[in-house]
């Protein structure tokens, strides 16, 4: 039996900033845009939250909730030096780790390097060396697999250690609210909650034929782990899968000259991205946020790769001509996308998109 750990850090941009900065320590803290901006809070410290300030808030939306709360612009660079560091604790203990973004990730300590063998000592011990090297807290949830292990580490927030047990698993899984399941949003969760489904226990009295009708190839997944089975391995090494640029704009865009000058700049910042990161890709989604908070995407796949700016513009930009003919709507975010990589470049054929 596998023995998982989810290490996920608490609220960790808004965390390094007020331990970076002693002005900050004690006050409501967002780490993302201005109040008089279109931007969205990307973190908030726990003083702020204790005013309903949520991640992916509208800016404006968090200075209203509170009038006193400080705005900084995010960091990048310090935190992914502060998650180096992290990941560097965690190697103390395991090879197998599978990040799953800057502050979180998945750690299989089956068998340990220091041969401590309880996973939960295991737990311990790295919060107290993020705590004390670092000055940061993280909270850790560990179970027999990773769904379980990560739905845990949330349940305790800040500072939390919580252990699910084998024992533990089915039960644990029936009394979940449906809201908590792998891939159920908003629309998903209101869909069961129409068809009675509240929790694990009603999601488990169906057959998997039926939780796949009503839910297409997730409810093989809903049938799976509602019976606390999760075999998804740890991956040490979890590609990339995609890399984005997106801006949103203070002021919505109305004409195509400002969209495309805009899509230029998103465009070069995306491939400069690719070069460093020594990637090439061949499909590029553009990605459009309308005036409306509508939010379309539109996807095209090369017959080879490229981290070329001209490229990615290009099709871009014909997807943005098409869609702004149908719908002249102004426009308040653009974003281009890339995946499908490989680092071996083939030769180029003409660029055709119709």
């Amino acid at each position: 039996m596998r023995k998982i750990i989810h290490i996920d850090m608490d609220a960790f941009y808004a965390s390094v900033e007020q331990r970076d900065f002693p002005e900050y320590r004690g006050k409501p803290l967002v780490v993302g845009g201005s109040p008089n901006s279109r931007g969205v809070v990307a973190t908030a410290s726990y003083e702020a939250r204790q005013y309903g300030i949520r991640s992916a808030m509208p800016c404006s939306m968090a200075a209203k909730l509170c009038p006193q709360v400080l705005f900084v612009p995010p960091r990048f660079d310090a935190y992914k030096a502060v998650s180096i560091q992290i990941r560097d604790i965690f190697r103390r203990y395991t090879d197998f780790i599978e990040p799953l973004s800057l502050d979180e990730a998945y750690l299989d300590v089956t068998t340990d390097k220091l041969g401590i063998g309880y996973a939960m000592d295991i737990a311990r011990q790295i919060k107290e060396a993020i705590h004390e090297e670092l000055l940061l807290t993280a909270s850790a949830g560990i179970s027999i697999n990773k769904f379980v292990a990560k739905i845990a580490s949330d349940m305790n927030k800040p500072d939390g250690l919580t252990f699910i047990g084998p024992s533990r698993v089915e039960r644990f899984m029936e009394g979940l609210p449906v809201e908590k399941f792998f891939g159920v949003g908003k629309v998903t969760a209101a869909k069961m909650k129409q068809l009675q489904l509240f929790t694990g226990a009603d999601l488990k009295r169906l057959t998997e034929a039926d939780l796949v009708r009503l839910f297409g190839k997730s409810g093989r997944f809903y049938y799976r782990i509602v019976r606390g089975i999760d075999d998804r391995p740890v991956q040490p090494d979890r590609e990339r899968k995609s890399l984005a640029v997106e801006d949103t704009f203070s002021k919505d865009l109305i004409h195509m000259d400002a969209m495309e000058e805009e899509l230029g700049k998103i465009a070069s910042k995306l491939a400069s991205r690719l070069k460093k990161s020594q990637l090439k890709g061949r499909t590029f989604t553009l990605k459009i946020r309308f005036a409306d908070f509508r939010l379309i995407t539109r996807s095209h796949s090369l017959p080879y790769y490229t981290d070329d700016s001209e490229e990615m513009l290009a099709i871009a930009r014909q997807f943005l001509q098409l869609v702004v003919a149908q719908d002249p709507m102004p426009i308040r975010l653009l974003g281009i996308s890339v995946s499908n990589f490989d680092n071996i470049p083939l030769t180029p054929s003409q660029l055709k998109l119709f």
